[in-house]
């Protein structure tokens, strides 16, 4: 039998998913594991990078029980980007995983930030001087954590550890590299002023390799799949949600909305904006990825959900009840320090325009709307950066809601479509893996064009409440900044 499968392994926030894809995105099979997500002291946000590399066997395992394993081409990786895991000699765990929300390093984001070439560091890596991001997490643990930062022989994200342990190849893709900090997107090797901020050499990270490169072949025997399974690099979840639902050509741009949120457009040569608004990471080969991720995205509705002791259905449809505006009620979202735009490293949500005759209802309304206009602030910045949008493909846990997907299209004042894939990250990783293994031509070309071939279940197009949230938007910006002195 000819191989004519591959499984794109999403390794996320909250879970990972595995799907097994054909090149036109049909899903033959798909499995998901949790994760959990510890926060043992104030602003810490860690994983246990063993539970997740069970995680992924166990996702794998499950999309391919019913297949026949000689149809499986190839595995090929996406991940949450902005991780950072110190590893031993023998390639162990030597700590707990520091996802991408862990905000402890914002001492050490202020410091960097302070300093004169921090746009321009900013302009070479495409990653904002921010706490999410890797190097600054490497500065502040050489300061606060001396000893773990002096025993780590190397460093790298979840994927780098998954890839290592599963095919003995330590490597790092440009794409999540990307997004380390630490690599000059322009040139595709770590930058060497980064490394020294972040007290490392370039040999305690991976080799840089393509996204689309084979980097070895699977000797995990517990993935329900023969050993010597090609396994390719694959890249970061947000770049490639952008491949995975067809936001591939300029004008059109991929949002999602998971735990948090994103919007991206796709160009041909990496850019910074002049104020540093935005980030760049690599996509592929002659492809990179521009845009903003917003820390508050479903996680308010959680919060909405523990807070206010009432079921997220009856939620969003107290919410639908309420009109555009939340009457009167605006919410500043900001659960934790919120990223693109503004980029801040302290958090400070609230509530404006409170009245008594506000409900649960008036305040999810108000929580959700807050979501969406923080989005729109990210596609404006885009529009100051000369990057026409004119048209999204949006995918993400939100999508479930009708409420939220209208929301969302009022708010950007655009259509939205909503592709049929609803796993855009773990087919984008497997449009990767078919580049890499044959099953696709090479070349940015062929990506865009298979890319292009997902069809879209829906498009909304913006209605009579877009002018009240484009009216509404200097007031969310101005509260803002106002607000800005309440954070801790």
């Amino acid at each position: 039998m000819t191989p004519d499968l591959v499984v794109g392994v999403d390794i996320g926030t909250t879970a990972t998913k595995a799907v097994a894809f054909t090149v036109d995105g049909d899903d033959q099979g798909h499995g998901e594991a949790p994760h959990h997500l510890d926060e043992p002291e104030p602003g810490a946000a860690v994983q246990d990078p063993e539970a997740l590399y069970e995680a992924v066997g166990d996702a794998v395992r499950d999309a391919v029980a019913d297949l026949d394993p000689a149809r499986v081409a190839a595995l090929s990786f996406s991940s949450a980007m902005h991780g950072l895991l110190a590893l031993d000699a023998g390639g162990d765990p030597i700590g707990p995983l520091l996802t991408w929300a862990d905000s402890r390093a914002s001492d050490a984001a202020r410091d960097l930030c302070a300093r004169d070439d921090a746009l321009a560091l900013h302009r070479r890596t495409g990653t904002p001087v921010h706490p999410m991001s890797p190097l600054v997490k490497l500065a502040w643990l050489r300061r606060a954590r001396p000893s773990l930062h002096a025993a780590a022989h190397t460093w790298g994200g979840i994927k780098e550890f998954v890839l290592a342990r599963a095919t003995g190849a330590r490597v790092a893709d440009t794409s999540c590299a990307s997004g380390s900090g630490m690599l000059d997107v322009a040139t595709g090797t770590w930058d060497p002023e980064a490394l020294a901020i972040a007290g490392i050499t370039a040999d305690a990270l991976g080799t840089p390799v393509a996204p689309t490169a084979v980097v070895g072949r699977l000797r995990e025997a517990g993935w329900g799949l023969p050993t010597g399974v090609p396994v390719v690099a694959g890249g970061g979840d947000g770049p490639l949600a952008n491949l995975g639902v067809g936001a591939v050509r300029p004008g059109v741009a991929a949002c999602s909305i998971g735990t948090s949120g994103a919007l991206r457009v796709t160009v041909e040569r990496p850019a910074v904006d002049p104020r540093g608004r935005v980030f760049c990471y690599g996509l592929a080969d002659e492809r990179w990825v521009v845009g903003g991720a917003i820390t508050n995205g479903g996680l308010v509705l959680d919060w909405a959900h523990e807070t206010l002791a009432r079921e997220v259905d009856e939620l969003l449809a107290a919410a639908q009840a309420v009109p555009a505006g939340a009457d009167g009620l605006l919410a500043l979202p900001h659960l934790l320090p919120e990223r693109a735009p503004h980029w801040d490293l302290g958090g400070a949500g609230a509530l404006l325009g409170l009245h008594r005759r506000h409900t649960a209802g008036h305040v999810t309304r108000a929580l959700l709307e807050g979501v969406c206009l923080q989005l729109r602030l990210v596609l404006d910045a885009l529009r100051e950066a000369d990057l026409a949008v004119h048209e999204v493909r949006a995918t993400g846990g939100f999508a479930r809601s009708a409420l939220w997907r209208g929301m969302l299209t009022d708010a950007l004042d655009l259509p939205v479509g909503f592709p049929t894939v609803d796993q855009g990250s773990a087919f984008g990783a497997a449009l990767l893996g078919m580049q890499g293994v044959g099953l696709l031509p090479p070349g940015p070309d062929a990506l865009v064009a298979a890319a292009e071939r997902i069809p879209l279940g829906e498009t909304r197009h913006p209605g009579p409440d877009a002018a009240t949230y484009t009216a509404r938007l200097p007031l969310f910006e101005r509260a803002h900044d106002l607000t800005r002195a309440l954070a801790p």
